[in-house]
């Protein structure tokens, strides 16, 4: 029983941790509310699950000699709770989940005044890429977006299955060789948070993720010509050679990127299946 405080205080002390509880976006925001109500509703039964727990240990110990288990087996409003009380949360979990799904699908754009930002995500050993199209740049293990922007990615992948994931952002996308997926974020506050590959990959899986900056505009604007001025050339010869497997590897920038390399990219699977 002691326990119990010291248990909800780490748990506590834990969740103060957790960056899914600390949204920097929309998306991000009604998952973590979508967690809080799922949370709220498991806590209708736990609690008298483990009160009763509790209540019934410490009534009938083997020292209270006084206590007299004889329990009413027959009671209708005893069954009513039992069964009424569980009913309705499934009714309602399965309500929040056929709503939750489509209004948090991540194929679905974000309705903004503003135009999406296009960036194209390439999963490598052990390494993410991000092409910005409309910019002409590309990146290693550097994601810049603009504050207050909608963030279009289109993700594939140069190796084995791997998972594009932002925690702050929201949603978490597979990246495959040879497809397409996609996903739709949104940061609303300057700063700077972290993606990582959720899905194993190899040795050097601990070691892929990212660090994404959001920025305002015209920090933006400027960021992207700095990229532009200091960046080498990114064109299919340079991407096979940033493709070999490597392990923490450094940012890269590319100031000019070139035209096609994301469908080349998915296409080599593609060509190569067809082959066979």
């Amino acid at each position: 029983m002691a326990a119990i405080p010291l248990m909800l205080i780490a748990g506590a002390c834990m969740a103060a941790d957790l960056v899914d509880v600390d949204p920097s976006g929309p998306i991000a925001l009604r998952e973590r509310d979508l967690m809080l109500v799922a949370f709220g509703l498991m806590l209708i039964v736990l609690i008298p699950v483990f009160t009763m727990t509790a209540w019934f240990a410490w009534r009938y110990r083997a020292t209270n000699i006084q206590a007299n288990y004889a329990p009413d087996w027959s009671s209708t409003r005893l069954d009513v709770i039992v069964w009424l009380v569980p009913a309705a949360i499934v009714a309602v979990l399965a309500w929040l989940t056929w709503t939750s799904t489509h209004r948090l699908n991540p194929y679905k754009p974000i309705e903004s005044d503003i135009p999406p930002l296009s960036i194209q995500v390439v999963a490598l050993d052990w390494k993410w890429l991000f092409i910005y199209p409309q910019q002409g740049i590309a990146t290693v293990n550097q994601l810049v977006i603009p504050v207050g922007r909608p963030v279009s990615f289109d993700i594939t992948s140069n190796t084995v299955m791997n998972s594009f994931f932002i925690p702050q952002l929201g949603g978490q996308v597979y990246a495959m060789a040879g497809m397409r997926t996609e996903l739709h974020l949104l940061a609303d506050r300057p700063g700077t948070v972290f993606g990582e590959n959720t899905q194993y990959s190899g040795r050097g899986f601990p070691y892929q993720h990212f660090e994404v900056t959001a920025k305002p505009a015209a920090e933006f604007d400027a960021w992207i010509n700095d990229v532009k001025k200091r960046g080498g050339s990114l064109t299919q010869v340079h991407f096979e050679t940033l493709a070999r497997p490597s392990i923490r590897e450094p940012v890269h920038w590319f100031g000019s990127v070139e035209n096609g390399l994301f469908k080349h990219i998915i296409n080599q699977f593609t060509t190569a299946t067809q082959a066979q």
